[in-house]
């Protein structure tokens, strides 16, 4: 795909095209999908790198077991790096690779479509357990 397609050059291709498993936008969906994904991705955009606590602090509603299981799941996803420091204490910090680092623009658009089309007030509907 052109890097310079317009959204409405890409809408006619397609509703013009067989969409196959190899389609990008297919592929790229897989890759963020999940209730959590995206979350964790955000989190390590606006960071260097973050270790567990410093994610299940920003993300608060995941559970550690869903957290480790997502944060596998994009490591092997090749969108973000796990370095394990043998210090005393051990920790270990998460940061995006260059892959990962690629989905800023995405977000950025994601953004900027919440500015225009999402208000404050309609923000806090988006979870009525609040």
């Amino acid at each position: 795909m052109r890097n310079d397609m317009t959204p409405e050059e890409y809408l006619q291709r397609v509703l013009t095209t067989q969409v196959s498993n190899n389609c990008p936008m297919r592929r790229t969906l897989e890759i963020l999908s999940g209730k959590w994904r995206t979350h964790v991705i955000y989190e390590l955009c606006k960071r260097e790198s973050c270790r567990f606590g410093q994610l299940k602090k920003a993300v608060p509603r995941i559970t550690n077991t869903m957290l480790s299981s997502t944060l596998k799941d994009l490591e092997a996803l090749g969108i973000l790096r796990r370095e394990q420091f043998n210090e005393i204490p051990p920790h270990v910090e998460y940061s995006l690779t260059e892959k990962g680092r690629a989905l800023l623009p995405v977000f950025t658009e994601l953004a900027k479509w919440g500015e225009q089309y999402i208000d404050a007030e309609e923000g806090d509907s988006l979870h009525p357990s609040k």
